[in-house]
């Protein structure tokens, strides 16, 4: 149930974290959950009908996370094609500082992904007419069906299919326009092709579940790909007479790569390479999340496959990883181990980055005057004490 608050308030006391500068002692104003203006704390002119906040000094103010790729939590899961689901993940997500998302299919039937992403779709309408104290869906994340094979992970293998513009234009139409990222393999028969025409219509496409070459990569970054999906997870490997497509990523500097920071998909070390080649403003913690999340070990149902939850991993049972149960603001925390990684780095790969890639810039990704009061106050363990979401109160600890 949504925590009662007034969308108008003060935080005082508290640092506020940006992706370019950190402010301590600071104020920040919000009037119908908006921010109206950020300032140092000491002394600051709060009008006295404002309610005011008091926030610990050595607690954090970051702005909300965003995180593109999540496909459940709490029990829930977008392939449900449920409203309820939905809701049911828009209102868990704030626990750990989520404030927006895109809800993430899975490569299934046709049929499946149209259901589900058209409930996304009328979802996002009747929210944003909604007072909510929730997560807000950005849009979709369209995770296959159009990807290799070869490295299918824990995508059902026979649903994979060519892309197939039709195909894409008739989900985009039910959707109503909501599917805003695309993972495919650029190396399969037409990908260039579809490449091309979603980059046209503003959607943003990623390389994913591939084993392409750094020249298909190339081709691919030529024709619009900007994007890569779980970097190093599902993709060919790196090899001294072939960089394939992890070495191409790290290479491109205007290539942005998720990456799942829970110290099983990805060893620290190779997430440090990634760190120091592209720096934080080429990366975005993403959880992955599947309905386990949230929940105790046990057995989990994933695009009609078994998951077995066993302290923090997520597997078929052949041993594959089948998405995780991480945590936005554990990735945060596991990414504050980097070497050189700064906060200002830590905003820009939780909100920052997603946010100007997604074109909400104008009101997601930072503290400042005429932004959104999406809000997640941290203590310096990075464990969530609030979360506001467009003003909401819609977590305490």
């Amino acid at each position: 149930m949504a925590l009662n608050h007034p969308r108008s308030f003060v935080l005082t006391g508290g640092t506020v974290v940006n992706y370019d500068r950190v402010l301590r002692r600071a104020a920040v104003f919000v009037e119908n959950g908006m921010i109206t203006d950020v300032k140092k704390g000491d002394g600051a002119d709060i009008p006295q009908h404002i309610p005011v906040i008091e926030v610990k000094e050595d607690h954090l103010i970051f702005p909300g996370f965003i995180d593109v790729h999540i496909h459940g939590a709490a029990g829930a899961d977008v392939m449900d094609a449920k409203e309820e689901a939905l809701s049911v993940m828009a209102r868990t997500l704030p626990r750990e500082g989520t404030t927006s998302f895109l809800a993430t299919t899975i490569t299934q039937h046709p049929d499946r992904i149209e259901r589900a992403v058209r409930i996304v779709g009328e979802y996002m309408r009747r929210q944003q007419q909604s007072d909510e104290a929730e997560a807000e869906i950005l849009g979709i994340h369209l995770e296959g069906p159009f990807i290799s094979r070869q490295y299918p992970g824990a995508q059902p293998i026979h649903h994979i299919t060519e892309p197939d513009m039709t195909l894409f234009e008739q989900w985009q139409q039910v959707a109503g326009g909501t599917i805003r990222l695309v993972t495919l393999a650029p190396e399969i028969p037409n990908a260039l092709e579809l490449i091309r025409y979603l980059h046209a219509q503003g959607v943003i496409v990623s390389a994913g579940h591939s084993d392409a070459t750094l020249a298909e990569l190339e081709q691919a970054w030529n024709k619009g790909l900007t994007h890569i999906t779980h970097l190093y997870n599902a993709m060919g490997p790196m090899h001294h007479r072939e960089p394939g497509l992890t070495g191409a990523v790290l290479l491109n500097p205007a290539i942005t790569a998720e990456i799942i920071f829970d110290g099983i998909h990805v060893a620290k070390d190779m997430i440090q390479l990634a760190f120091n080649l592209k720096g934080s403003g080429g990366l975005e913690l993403i959880t992955d999340a599947i309905r386990a999340k949230c929940l105790n070990n046990g057995m989990y149902e994933l695009a009609g496959q078994s998951v077995h939850v066993r302290d923090g991993e997520a597997r078929l049972p052949d041993g594959t990883l089948a998405g995780s149960v991480l945590k936005m603001n554990e990735a945060v925390k596991n990414a504050a181990t980097l070497e050189g990684c700064q906060l200002t780095d830590l905003v820009r790969m939780s909100s920052y980055n997603a946010a100007l890639e997604l074109g909400v810039l104008d009101r997601k990704g930072r503290i400042e005057k005429g932004k959104d009061a999406d809000l997640v106050i941290m203590n310096r363990d990075f464990q969530v004490q609030r979360t506001y979401c467009r003003g909401l109160l819609a977590y305490q600890a």
